[in-house]
């Protein structure tokens, strides 16, 4: 709902609604960045607060929920702890290792590549989740340091996860509100991210390739490794492969078919569910379902839920109306200037704040933009600006998307602990080098 149409209830004691909405907003943002609680808790909180102070009613907090985000998540969620399983994502991180011969900058390299590209058709946390513990291992085997390793593939899930509609949440979001496909993404965005992923690689050998080496012996014992003993279970790995496929292809021609990614995703999840355990008996069914819904990250989904309700509130009082009219007015209406300033706040910030509450917060300001650019087509620079800013964006700080805190928890319990200034020092610039490519790339071929 726009900030000209929206119904304000009666609030709490009689304060002023916009103000009481805008700082339950800024006090959970606040409090998640502090990372002291769980951020779902955080935004449940956030959420109950905004109907409980006369905000938004119930119903308008349950219309505000996007079902198709949560959809696609949760869908993509189960068929990845499906197909872990199998040990497929392992057994592709060490034989691409061994393809360079341990030759350490090499086999970051690889091992970068393979981040990259399972970021865009899976997602990046879960890409994260599966390559960085491996990472650990390899890195171990050869005697280097982690942190080279790690850092390239913090950079390369968000470079890899900018490029398809599944990739990144900020992408999920975006491509549900503006009603983006998944080939959209493709031909949109895919392009630019080869140049951005090869200038980054080249930063990242210029500030650690040159000084990674690895004795003979390390690396034989890193070539002992034998990557088909990953590979646990080959009846299942056939069964996620072919769900997989369908999947993706799904979503391909979802558009076509009047169809959102959250049907494809659901109905792929449930297919393979079934498939798991076909022939088993009722009560190995029954465990091994409960078992995958265990590890579907419920922290997420309900983080995402409560963050949508805060959102909503904060837009029924047309808080967010008045922040797209601001932004209109400091570029003077000039739509190429509000492209830039799109792409360049949401980078900023996407380092400072997590990119996923900031995009949310984002999307309905576009969205009342429409009233002065048209709607439609019109504002697609718009979605491609906030997509490419947000998500690579990410690569700012640890703090900027998801996938890095994992990454950082990951070394941590390893015992090389990822220092929040170091990421800082290393990582901003290069952020701010694949923007500066990111606007070339919008104004070449949309301004």
């Amino acid at each position: 709902m726009h900030g000209e149409e929206a119904v304000i209830n009666t609030v709490i004691f009689g304060l002023n609604p916009l103000w009481l909405a805008v700082s339950i907003l800024l006090v959970v943002y606040g409090v998640i960045m502090m990372e002291k609680f769980n951020r779902a808790v955080l935004a449940l909180l956030g959420a109950g607060l905004m109907i409980l102070c006369g905000i938004i009613t119930q119903q308008q907090a349950i219309a505000g929920i996007d079902f198709n985000t949560i959809g696609l998540l949760t869908g993509m969620m189960v068929i990845v702890a499906i197909s872990q399983k199998t040990g497929m994502f392992q057994y592709v991180a060490i034989r691409a290792a061994k393809a360079v011969k341990g030759e350490p900058w090499r086999v970051l390299l690889m091992l970068s590549i393979v981040t990259a590209v399972f970021s865009a058709f899976l997602d990046n946390v879960t890409t994260v989740l599966l390559i960085a513990p491996v990472t650990l291992l390899i890195t171990d085997a050869l005697g280097v340091r982690p942190y080279p390793y790690l850092f390239a593939q913090i950079l390369a899930s968000n470079i890899g996860g900018t490029a398809t509609l599944i990739g990144d949440p900020p992408n999920i979001m975006i491509g549900s509100a503006a009603h983006l496909s998944f080939t959209d993404f493709i031909w949109n965005l895919a392009p630019i991210i080869p140049l951005i992923f090869v200038v980054t690689m080249a930063a990242i050998w210029w500030m650690f390739g040159r000084d990674l080496s690895a004795s003979e012996e390390k690396r034989q014992l890193l070539m002992a490794f034998n990557e088909n003993e990953a590979i646990t279970n080959v009846p299942l790995l056939k069964k996620s492969l072919l769900v997989l496929a369908l999947v993706i292809g799904g979503f391909s021609v979802a558009h076509t078919l009047h169809l959102e990614p959250a049907t494809i995703a659901m109905f792929g999840a449930a297919l393979l569910l079934l498939l798991q355990t076909w022939n088993e008996p009722i009560e190995e069914k029954e465990q091994a379902y409960e078992k995958v819904m265990s590890e579907v990250e419920w922290t997420t989904i309900f983080f995402f839920v409560g963050l949508f309700v805060v959102v909503t509130g904060v837009e029924h009082t047309g808080a967010i109306g008045w922040l797209a009219t601001q932004t209109l007015a400091m570029t003077d209406g000039d739509f190429n200037a509000t492209v830039g300033a799109v792409l360049w706040i949401s980078a900023i910030a996407s380092a400072m704040v997590d990119n996923i509450p900031f995009v949310a917060t984002m999307i309905p300001m576009i969205t009342d933009m429409g009233s002065t650019f048209g709607e439609g087509d019109v504002l697609l620079p718009l979605w491609w600006a906030l997509a490419l800013g947000a998500c690579l964006g990410g690569n700012g700080s640890l703090i900027g998307a998801s996938a890095n805190l994992i990454v950082a928890g990951f070394a941590q319990r390893a015992g090389h602990p990822i220092a929040f200034l170091v990421f800082l020092k290393h990582a901003f610039l290069l952020m701010l080098m694949s923007i500066a490519i990111a606007h070339v790339y919008i104004y070449m071929r949309y301004l």
